[in-house]
């Protein structure tokens, strides 16, 4: 996953794609909030939870 609003959109296809049976990969450096606290809390929280939440060097290496 990559895109705007950690806590609001990134988050929701997160836990709608693990709902849905997948693993969710979240590009940590690929995504954002308006602000700090939130985002992190988020990206926390769904490393925890819901998806693999990586820097993009990382996924990259991974899936090479």
């Amino acid at each position: 996953m990559a895109g705007s609003v950690t806590s609001g959109c990134v988050r929701a296809s997160v836990v709608d794609a693990m709902s849905l049976g997948f693993r969710p990969l979240v590009v940590e450096d690929c995504v954002g909030d308006r602000a700090l606290g939130p985002h992190e809390a988020n990206l926390f929280d769904m490393r925890q939870k819901y998806a693999a939440v990586m820097p993009l060097a990382q996924a990259l290496a991974a899936t090479a």
